[in-house]
């Protein structure tokens, strides 16, 4: 069984919300966690908030972000174990990120020991 990342990305991931709309949000992800964690194939997440982002580039240069022109944010992650990415692809589909327009969840697999694959 491999694992997968799950990325969270939001279109408009900058937008205010109220605190009602976001408590709405996290009892919904915390459900779909949960019907993932019930199969056993939760393995760990995290939200990745703004407070303090920074981007180091290349140049030495330290920049805030992810801000500027950016149209889309990834909000978070969760790692679930599945016998397939179609599986994982399964559990993504299930995500409430789904809900908003434009936003989507990457799904890859983590890579574990690639040379004995």
């Amino acid at each position: 069984m491999d694992e997968y990342a799950l990325i969270f990305r939001h279109e408009d991931g900058l937008k205010v919300a109220s605190p009602e709309q976001i408590q709405g949000w996290m009892k919904q992800t915390m459900d779909w966690i949960n019907s993932i964690a019930a199969q056993n194939k939760f393995v760990s997440g995290t939200g990745l908030p703004f407070a303090d982002a920074k981007v180091v580039w290349h140049n030495d240069v330290v920049t805030d972000g992810p801000f500027g022109a950016v149209k889309e944010t990834i909000g978070g992650l969760i790692i679930v174990k599945a016998e397939s990415v179609d599986e994982a692809i399964g559990f993504a589909k299930g995500s409430p990120v789904l809900q908003g327009p434009g936003n989507s969840v990457e799904v890859r697999r983590i890579a574990k020991n690639e040379g004995q694959r």
